[in-house]
C-alpha cells in the first residue's frame, strides 16, 4: 500500500557514532510546519493523493486566493507545496501535522531534490570524459571533448550528444537511502550519506519503491491531529463595550481587503472606526459598495466579520495588518507618556 512521503529542509551534513564508534556521515533535514493541505480523490480529480505544505510563506506574498485555501484547510501560508499519490485508504486529515517518526530508524527512502547549479561546465567536469593526450600533437585542447559527428554520412551532430553545457539545477533522486536516526521532538530525519540539493533547499523524501520493504511502517502514517476550529458563532460575538481588550485599536485599516480607494470612499463618509462598520446595515453596505464601485465586495471580503472579529479580541487577518496594529499601539503609547510627563 502506498502511503504518503515528507517535505523537509535540508539543513547540511553532519556525521553521528554508532554502538562500535563509527562514525557516520549523515544529512539532516528538518520538518518545517509540515501539514497536510488538500486531499485529492479519485470521483474529482482522477487520482488519489494528499497535498503536503511546508514552510511559513509570508502572507502578503500570498495570493488571495491562495489565503482562502489555505484558511479553508486550517493551516498557515505555505512555502513549499508537493503532491504524493497514495492508496485510497492512506488519507490523513486536513490539517494534521506530520512528524519525523513517519519513517523508521533502518528503513530505505527516496530522496528528491533539486542539485546545486554549477553553471556552464565542459565536458570532463559534466560527464567525466578523460580529456586529450597531453601530448603527441595537442597543444592548447587538452580538456575538449574531441569529435563530435562523423566524416559525410550522416554528418550531423546527434541530439543528446555529451557535451559541454549547464549543468546542475536540474531535480535529481536518490534511491534507497538509509535512515540513521529521527528526532521526534526536534522534528528531524537523519539519512545516511549526501542528498541532492544546497543547504536551506526542499527535499522529498518517499518510502523507497526498489529493494526490500519496511513491514512496521506506521499506517497510513504518523500525524498529530489538526487543531479544531473555533466555533463561528464565538467569532462573530461582538464582545461588550466594556469588555474590550486593552490592545484593541479601532481602526477601520485594520480590515483585509479595503485598499486605497475603499480606504478614500469610507473616510469621505466618515467611517474611520471599526464599531461603525460592525453596526452597518443592508441599505447602507449597498451605498458604500455603489461609491466604491465593485459590486458585493464587502460580503466577499467580509468587512462587517472581520470588524466584529477585532472588536472581539481577535487579531487582524493578514500579517500586515497584525504588524500595522502593533505599530499604532506603539504610538498610541508614546504619546500617552509624553502627555503624562
Amino acid at each position: 500500500m502506498q502511503r504518503s512521503g515528507l517535505v523537509a529542509k535540508k539543513l547540511g551534513m553532519t556525521r553521528i557514532f554508532t554502538e562500535d564508534g563509527i562514525h557516520v556521515p549523515v544529512t539532516v533535514l528538518a520538518l518545517e510546519g509540515c501539514q497536510i493541505t488538500a486531499h485529492k480523490t479519485q470521483e474529482r480529480d482522477g487520482y488519489t493523493a494528499m497535498q503536503l505544505g511546508a514552510g511559513e510563506a509570508k502572507v502578503k506574498r500570498v495570493s488571495k486566493a491562495e489565503r482562502e485555501r489555505f484558511a479553508k484547510a486550517n493551516v498557515t501560508p505555505k512555502q513549499k507545496l508537493v503532491e504524493f499519490r497514495i492508496s485510497g485508504e492512506n488519507f490523513i486529515e486536513v490539517g494534521a501535522s506530520m512528524t519525523a517518526d513517519h519513517f523508521v530508524v533502518g528503513q530505505k527512502v527516496d530522496v528528491a531534490g533539486v542539485s546545486i547549479g554549477k553553471g556552464f561546465a565542459g565536458a570532463m567536469k559534466r560527464h567525466n570524459f578523460s580529456g586529450l593526450r597531453a601530448t603527441h600533437g595537442v597543444s592548447i585542447s587538452h580538456r575538449s571533448h574531441g569529435s563530435t559527428g562523423q566524416c559525410q554520412d550522416p554528418g550531423k551532430v546527434f541530439k543528446g550528444k555529451k557535451m559541454a553545457g549547464h549543468m546542475g539545477a536540474v531535480r535529481v533522486t536518490t534511491q534507497n537511502v538509509e535512515i540513521a536516526r529521527i528526532d521526534v521532538e526536534d522534528g528531524l530525519v537523519l539519512v545516511r550519506g549526501a542528498v541532492p540539493g544546497s543547504k536551506g533547499t526542499w527535499i522529498e523524501i518517499r518510502d523507497a519503491v526498489k529493494g526490500v520493504k519496511a513491514n512496521d511502517l506506521p499506517m497510513p502514517g504518523k500525524f498529530n491531529a489538526a487543531v479544531a476550529k473555533a466555533a463561528p458563532k464565538a467569532k462573530k460575538e461582538a464582545a461588550p463595550k466594556a469588555e474590550v481588550k486593552s490592545d484593541f485599536v479601532d481602526a477601520v485599516v485594520l480590515i483585509d481587503g479595503i485598499g486605497p480607494k475603499g480606504e478614500e470612499v469610507l473616510k469621505s463618509a466618515g467611517i474611520t472606526k471599526l464599531t461603525q462598520v460592525a453596526a452597518w446595515t443592508a441599505d447602507e453596505i449597498k451605498a458604500i459598495e455603489e461609491k466604491i464601485g465593485k459590486e458585493g465586495v464587502i460580503a466577499k471580503e467580509e468587512w462587517v466579520e472581520q470588524a466584529k472579529e477585532m472588536i472581539g479580541g481577535a487579531e487582524p487577518r493578514a500579517k500586515v495588518d497584525q504588524d500595522l496594529k502593533a505599530k499604532m499601539l506603539k504610538a498610541s503609547t508614546s504619546s500617552d507618556a509624553g502627555e503624562e510627563e
